[in-house]
């Protein structure tokens, strides 16, 4: 099968997986529909805000622009 498909074969692990799924009697190996998690709001005033925290204090921190936006650590 590697000659035939090359990279896009899949791997001996992943057989293994669909045959397990397939013994339990799922019959599809595409991904179930997950729940959409929201994604975060970038905006120009929250870009505009971030810019102004830092040019006051350039050794702000992340979590105290995110503290005082009242925003996540990965969205400040």
């Amino acid at each position: 099968m590697k000659v035939q498909y090359g990279d896009a074969c899949p791997s001996l692990q992943q057989v293994y997986e669909w045959t397990g799924m397939f013994m339990n009697g799922i019959s599809s190996v595409t991904d179930c529909p997950r729940p959409v998690q929201a994604h975060p709001v970038v905006t120009p005033e929250g870009i505009a805000a971030v810019e102004a925290i830092v040019k006051e204090n350039r050794r702000v921190t992340m979590n105290e622009i995110a503290a005082h936006l009242d925003m996540r650590h990965g969205t400040a």
